[in-house]
This record gives structure tokens, C-alpha cells and sequence, in this order.
């Protein structure tokens, strides 16, 4: 393996735990919302990612024969990285790993928010299929995709029902005019 796959996969992942360190709610924050998807999406990452990496090891499928496909997985990593990193600092004070409410919590509609609701697991998302590609190995890719898209999938039901608790006909609105996870389209 190139230094750049270890660069780039080393850069995700300590930013991932960043994230999870620096960003959490706080006791001020509403409390018993996240009921637990945090450990979800943790667990499924760990168990696709490996399970991803042991097949590629050990089952040939190629995405192609052109080792370019790897690269060009390692750019949608990177893609991704960027776009939910500009999400994070573009949410501020309002952006938690757990899914949480806080006092004087506001509703965002602008920005990366205009086109879909949940542009941090988009991006997310697109990291993850950009490390299956990366792999070179359909098997794989097909692994990361079902088991962080279900992941998220359990997270979103878990935040959309807080926000609509908490900003009601508001949060309503903004959903039926916004697509929930992929721009354009889902």
C-alpha cells in the first residue's frame, strides 16, 4: 500500500475521533436524545470496515483492473472529509456526535442545509464508499454501503423525530421541501 492510502485513511480516521472527542453534547444539552445511535453508528463502522478490509483481502473482485480506481476512491474520501468538516464549522456551536438539542438551538436552511437535511451524513457516507472503492473490490464496497447507510438511516429516524419534538411545523416545513440524505435526489 502507497503512503498516500495511509495518509489519507490515517487523516480520516483521527479526524473522525476529533470529532467524537472535541463535539459532544454537553449536560446543558438535552438529555436521553440520542437513545444510544452514537454506539450504532461506532459499532457498524467498525464491524463494515474490517469486514471490508478482510474480504478485500482474501475475495478478488475488482472494481476494475486500472489500480486508478483506488486513487480515485481516495479523492471521494478526501471529498468527503472536506464537505462534512465545512458542515461541522458551518452548524458551529450547534453541532454535536450525539444527536442533542441545545438551549437556544436554531434550525439551519442555508448552505450545504438548502439542498439536504443531513449533509454531515452525506459526507460521511461518501467517505465511506470513497474507502470501499479504494479497496478495489465490489464485495467490499457492497459491505461499507448496506452497513453505514444502515447506520445512518436508524441515526436520521432518531434526530428527525427530536427536531420535529422540538421545532414542530418549522422542521415540518424544511422537510418537505429539502431532501433528507443524497442532494437532489433521496
Amino acid at each position: 500500500m502507497d503512503s498516500i492510502f495511509t495518509i489519507v485513511y490515517s487523516s480520516w480516521f483521527l479526524s473522525e475521533i476529533l470529532l467524537h472527542r472535541y463535539l459532544r453534547s454537553k449536560k446543558t444539552d438535552q438529555q436521553n436524545t440520542d437513545k444510544g445511535s452514537l454506539r450504532i453508528i461506532w459499532v457498524l463502522i467498525v464491524i463494515a470496515n474490517f469486514s471490508a478490509v478482510f474480504v478485500s483481502i482474501y475475495k478478488y473482485l475488482p472494481i476494475s483492473e486500472n489500480q486508478l480506481i483506488a486513487y480515485a476512491g481516495l479523492a471521494l474520501i478526501l471529498l468527503g472529509m472536506a464537505i462534512r468538516l465545512i458542515v461541522v464549522a458551518s452548524l458551529g456551536k450547534y453541532f454535536t456526535v450525539d444527536v442533542t438539542i441545545k438551549q437556544d438551538h436554531k434550525l439551519k436552511k442555508d448552505g450545504f442545509y438548502a439542498y439536504v437535511r443531513h449533509p454531515s451524513y452525506f459526507a460521511s457516507i461518501l467517505s465511506f464508499i470513497g474507502f470501499g472503492i479504494s479497496l478495489n473490490n465490489w464485495l467490499s464496497l457492497l459491505i461499507i454501503t448496506v452497513l453505514i447507510f444502515t447506520a445512518f438511516m436508524i441515526r436520521i429516524r432518531i434526530e428527525e423525530k427530536a427536531l420535529i419534538d422540538h421545532f414542530g411545523s418549522e422542521y415540518l416545513d424544511y422537510r418537505k421541501k429539502t431532501k433528507g440524505l443524497i442532494p437532489f435526489i433521496y
